[in-house]
Parts: structure tokens; C-alpha cells; sequence
């Protein structure tokens, strides 16, 4: 049952991943490390900011 139980788990993570749930996570890890005591954005400004730059650079990307 933990095996099928661990298995799930790892499913719901890389799916997540996929779909960018710990995108912010990792983007406030980032900045709190190599940028310490300067403005961090919200996390609405984030995805805002995110999208602009996908949408101003589309490079390879399905949609």
C-alpha cells in the first residue's frame, strides 16, 4: 500500500511541476538567495510578468 501510496505522490508532483505549482516557490528560494534585501514581487506580478515575457519571446512552445 506505501508503494502505490509513494507512487501516486511522485505522479501529483511531476504533474504540478508540469503545470507550474512551484514555479513562485522556486522563484522566491531563488531571489531570497542570490538577491537578499531587495523587493520581491508578488506572486500576482510574478505570473504577470511571467506570461509578458513568454508573450514577447514565444521561442519553441506548443501554444
Amino acid at each position: 500500500m506505501s508503494g502505490i501510496l509513494a507512487g501516486l505522490t511522485a505522479i501529483r508532483r511531476y504533474v504540478g511541476d508540469v503545470m507550474g505549482d512551484s514555479h513562485y516557490e522556486r522563484y522566491v528560494a531563488h531571489h531570497r538567495r542570490h538577491h537578499p534585501g531587495t523587493p520581491l514581487m508578488s506572486e500576482r506580478e510574478y505570473w504577470r510578468d511571467r506570461h509578458a515575457e513568454a508573450d514577447a519571446n514565444p521561442g519553441a512552445r506548443c501554444c
